[in-house]
């Protein structure tokens, strides 16, 4: 390309060389060709399981990934991070101290990190067994975070790999479940925190609800995300590792988090109220069909 350009430069130098309108012609479409060509042109990766895109993939993995969201919500959240929500995350981190000894040990947070089996023997109340416990409780494993691979800057590929390490910790400290209900209500708390556009793009998952779950999303659950996620501070700098065994509502009360009300006793409670309202016309129906 730079042989092509060079050559350009030469025709339309040389004397008697070819006439102005030609020229411009000539230099218009030998650059146009070098751009066309930067644009398709895949980069080198800048660190293991990275995946450098171009400037038109990334904008195809973004309109891609959030038509199929569900099923993308990994490379939907790491193409709608970039250029500017990753870097702010990076940022908040850079300025502070303990952000800055996150980036620079760079912790994993998975099963065989936190040693899970240990997490079960401390107190109750404390922050790890509150975090296994909520594992426990929903089914989930914290080995299950896809690797960051769209991101270019290495260092920003971390932090994306932390706050998806750090989710189920955010769950934790909310109490909130893995139902479709919760994970909306965290993801709201989420983007109030972070301003991350994926956590932001996915509470309009809220409109697949039930109705009755809108309702009670609109009027207890949205008003808590924002209130508590815009109040609290940057949860990307919590060196989780080093609070294992810190009581968990003392550091809810440093960090400014107030636990929402208990959603999964919440519907238990429903369920039970609708089974009972099913057993009462059960038995008016028995009563009438006697009669």
């Amino acid at each position: 390309m730079e042989v092509t350009v060079r050559r350009t430069a030469a025709l339309v130098a040389r004397p008697g060389g070819l006439r102005p309108a030609a020229a411009a012609a000539l230099a218009a479409a030998s650059a146009s060709r070098q751009f066309s060509l930067s644009s398709l042109t895949r980069p080198l990766p800048n660190y293991p399981g990275h995946v450098p895109l171009t400037r038109i993939e990334k904008a195809a993995l973004a309109i891609g990934s959030g038509l199929m969201a569900l099923h993308l919500i990994a490379a939907f959240a790491e193409a709608t991070a970039t250029p500017y929500f990753i870097y702010r995350l990076r940022d908040a981190m850079l300025a502070s101290p303990t952000g800055r000894r996150i980036l620079r040990d760079r912790p994993r947070i998975t099963s065989t990190s936190l040693n899970l089996p240990r997490l079960r023997e401390l107190p109750a109340g404390t922050v790890g067994r509150t975090y296994v416990a909520w594992l426990d409780r929903e089914g989930v494993s914290p080995d299950t975070r896809a690797p960051v691979r769209y991101i270019d800057d290495e260092e920003c590929a971390y932090v994306m790999q932390r706050y998806r390490e750090c989710h189920d910790f955010y769950h934790a400290l909310t109490g909130l479940p893995i139902v479709r209900e919760g994970e909306v209500a965290l993801k709201a708390f989420e983007f109030a925190n972070t301003l991350l556009p994926m956590t932001g793009l996915s509470v309009f998952a809220a409109a697949t609800l039930k109705r009755s779950e809108r309702r009670r999303f609109a009027a207890i659950y949205l008003p808590w995300a924002l209130r508590n996620g815009l109040r609290a501070k940057e949860l990307i700098n919590v060196y989780w590792e080093e609070q294992l065994e810190r009581d968990v509502d003392e550091l809810r009360r440093e960090l400014g988090v107030e636990p929402p009300p208990d959603l999964r006793e919440i519907r238990r409670q429903e369920r039970e109220e609708r089974r009972r309202r099913k057993r009462e016309e059960e038995a008016r129906a028995a009563r009438g069909a006697q009669t």
